[in-house]
């Protein structure tokens, strides 16, 4: 009789490791190093997991990567959907503006943006990743002008303010702080910066 006898079968062994907290040290990395920048080694050693485990559960160098990018959209980057809940588009841009200077000079993440730090370095071979950073970019500018397109069909932005023009320039002007906090520019710096920026807005 076998009915006492264990299965012989062997059954897949559990995950030894956190999903999420792989993703945050997997973040970390290419925040820090960049895309092309960070070696699959580089990966192993921050997520503490082999490389068997590493394929298997994300898959190749470049889907991980953009499972980091989704967990940043989902995470750091919530300011961005809560900018554009705001009742009016000097609330919008402000809010927007004012939580990418407090962002960027959080020392508890490394500096600068992770789609500019990952995104912009890539070179030929990674060309796909290099449209993924610039497609998010894009989405995010584009929602922006949709919400001042919003804001100037209820009488909140002037009419002779074009919305794709002033979305533009929130953009550039959150670009540049990215740029400025990865060179080294501290939070009053960034802040004294937005007032400036504020100024000139035209709302």
């Amino acid at each position: 009789m076998n009915a006492g006898r264990a299965p012989t079968g062997r059954m897949g062994r559990p995950k030894q490791f956190s999903e999420a907290e792989a993703l945050d040290c997997a973040m970390r990395v290419f925040w820090e190093k960049g895309f092309e920048g960070t070696s699959l080694d580089d990966l192993t050693a921050a997520m503490r997991i082999n490389r068997s485990s590493l394929y298997s559960t994300f898959g190749d160098k470049e889907t991980l990567f953009r499972r980091v990018i989704e967990r940043y959209q989902a995470g750091p980057m919530t300011f961005i959907a809560e900018a554009l809940q705001q009742p009016s588009a000097r609330q919008v841009i402000e809010w927007l503006l004012r939580s990418t200077a407090r962002f960027l000079s959080d020392a508890a993440h490394p500096r600068g943006c992770l789609s500019l730090q990952a995104g912009l370095t890539c070179g030929t071979g990674a060309e796909r990743t290099k449209q993924t950073m610039i497609t998010w970019r894009n989405h995010a500018q584009t929602q922006l002008v949709k919400r001042m397109q919003r804001a100037q069909a209820e009488g909140d932005l002037p009419r002779d303010i074009n919305p794709k023009d002033l979305a533009r320039y929130v953009m550039i002007v959150e670009n540049g702080l990215a740029v400025q906090a990865a060179n080294g520019a501290g939070g009053a710096e960034l802040n004294r910066a937005v007032e400036l920026a504020l100024r000139s807005m035209p709302v």
